[in-house]
């Protein structure tokens, strides 16, 4: 039945709390012929739910009435195979991970940061992703940028990363921007994903970004790195704050040295882009709590993790109650700009 969620009834007893939390809800139970369905209901019963009743003649019955009904997709043996861990967690399932493989994800930039989230995110089974960097590989990067490696220096970043991904799972499907990111083509790119991953480590770009997830609601995954330390929260639009309520203006240019200039640990973009694959999923699923008002820092010399709450700005220019209508515009005269990967 159309919208019925499935549950193996030798799993009942284990999984139904997590998949129907709510025991007030009213449930109707059914099986092809409604005898399993009025154990299944007793059980339920037993477990607390207080509004379960089972469907009389089941599915059959339901079907010879000429009442509405769907075929489920289905998931071949590979990808059964591919994602059994996933499928067996009650928060994930098979219709999670259908779900996964219908998700779009733009990861901006396939430097430090966008390739572990990259690798995580296709290994889960995001059946899109996006990949935005103008850059090519250089030997400099690869103590990071673990999506290359040394055959790879001087092809677009672009390319590279799309031959380890598909390498990596043959459910995905790579589509490459191999320009720069700005106010004449952002919308166009961001148009239709689900979720976007900002590797950026500009202040220009993660403004525009800001503004265009807001005008097309598409929340923000965003991460940055900076010497042994790293920052990551999520940004949904109008439900939590945003880019600018965070930091409303960006600091001097040279207090705000990009990892070129200042070096960064290799390890560090690792755990930062992995924990941003952790709430990408998180927001694809509905799952947990994700980082929506609240910045996790992570410092790698005292192997600590500390959260800070970021509340939204009545006064923010930009998801505030009074904002004006937003402008796609070009910011690089806020601050001098760095490359556009971590």
């Amino acid at each position: 039945m159309p919208g019925a969620v499935h549950v193996a009834r030798g799993n009942l007893e284990f999984s139904i709390e997590g998949r129907l939390p709510d025991k007030n809800a009213p449930i109707a139970v059914y099986c092809a012929g409604g005898v399993r369905s009025a154990f299944a209901t007793k059980t339920l019963q037993d477990l607390g739910y207080s509004d379960v009743v089972s469907v009389i003649g089941g599915f059959n019955k339901w079907k010879d009435e000429g009442l509405v009904w769907t075929t489920p997709r289905t998931m071949t043996q590979d990808q059964r195979i591919r994602y059994h861990r996933h499928l067996l967690l009650p928060e994930v399932g098979e219709n999670g991970q259908m779900k996964l493989l219908d998700s779009k994800v733009l990861l901006l930039g396939a430097g430090g940061l966008g390739s572990p989230a990259a690798l995580y995110l296709a290994a889960a089974g995001v059946g899109t992703i996006g990949i935005i960097d103008m850059d090519v590989v250089d030997s400099s990067n690869l103590q990071r940028q673990i999506l290359h490696n040394l055959d790879r220096v001087g092809m677009r970043k672009v390319d590279s990363a799309r031959i380890t991904l598909e390498a990596m799972n043959p459910d995905l499907k790579v589509i490459t921007y191999d320009t720069r990111l700005g106010a004449d083509n952002i919308l166009d790119i961001i148009d239709g994903y689900d979720v976007i991953v900002d590797g950026t480590d500009n202040f220009p770009t993660r403004y525009l970004v800001n503004d265009a997830a807001l005008l097309k609601r598409i929340p923000v995954v965003h991460g940055s790195i900076f010497r042994f330390e790293g920052q990551i929260t999520v940004f949904n639009p109008y439900i939590g704050p945003c880019y600018r309520c965070m930091i409303p203006e960006p600091p001097p240019a040279e207090l705000a040295p990009s990892c070129a200039e200042a070096g960064v640990l290799g390890v560090l973009p690792g755990i930062v882009g992995s924990i941003q694959a952790v709430e990408t999923i998180k927001l694809l699923l509905e799952l947990g709590d994700p980082l929506v008002g609240r910045l996790l820092t992570y410092d790698a010399l005292d192997q600590s993790f500390r959260t800070f709450k970021v509340r939204r700005d009545p006064t923010c220019p930009a998801c505030g109650e009074d904002a004006g209508p937003i402008v796609i515009a070009e910011y690089d005269d806020l601050c001098m700009p760095h490359p556009v990967h971590a």
